[in-house]
């Protein structure tokens, strides 16, 4: 379930996860996945303290086409992208089974020729500049701890966490990069 962050750029913008069977990640209209995020924050610790620019395989949608995520959980608003996934990934019955499936990654051919319905592919650019302290995804502009936030969310699994505490590989490695990274911006970062 996507959950509200603060943004320099844009106020309270949601970002997260809105469906627990796939590891695509929305950020307001930006869709990316999980994966691809973490692999770039794992190429941006692993680098120089300059701005880096990394791009993200992804989608911008428009509004009008994203969906009800609410209604879709709901199962009551099947339309739109979010509606597509809901309709092939329903909310599940009873509420324990609420869990993110740490092999989501599994599902992105479906979720890609679900959105590609929508919007066709976009590079979204994503870059941490140590001397401002910002993080950029896309039109989107977050402090260095906002970002954290935004880390740290896709550690935890979002709300409602990884299935049985398991993390897929590539949230180990973005953990462990960041953590041992000498770069300015992953200073004190801490994914709990």
């Amino acid at each position: 379930m996507p959950l509200t962050f603060d943004s320099l750029s844009h106020g309270e913008v949601a970002f997260g996860f809105f469906n627990i069977e796939t590891d695509m990640l929305l950020l307001e209209d930006h869709f990316f996945f999980a994966t691809d995020l973490c692999r770039g924050v794992v190429d941006i610790a692993a680098g120089s303290p300059d701005e880096k620019t990394v791009p993200l395989e992804g989608y911008i949608l428009e509004h009008r086409v994203i969906g009800n995520l609410m209604g879709a959980i709901a199962g009551v608003e099947l339309w739109g992208f979010i509606g597509d996934i809901y309709s092939e990934f329903p909310f599940p019955h009873r509420a324990e089974g609420f869990k993110q499936n740490p092999e989501g990654f599994k599902t992105r051919g479906f979720v890609e020729t679900a959105i590609r319905r929508y919007s066709g592919p976009s590079t979204i650019p994503m870059s941490v500049n140590a001397s401002s302290g910002i993080a950029e995804i896309g039109s989107y502009r977050f402090s260095d701890l906002q970002f954290h936030k935004l880390l740290g969310y896709v550690w935890a699994g979002g709300y409602p966490r990884w299935k049985d505490e398991v993390r897929p590989p590539y949230v180990m490695e973005m953990k462990d990069k960041v953590e041992s990274s000498a770069h300015p911006s992953f200073k004190d970062i801490k994914l709990i």
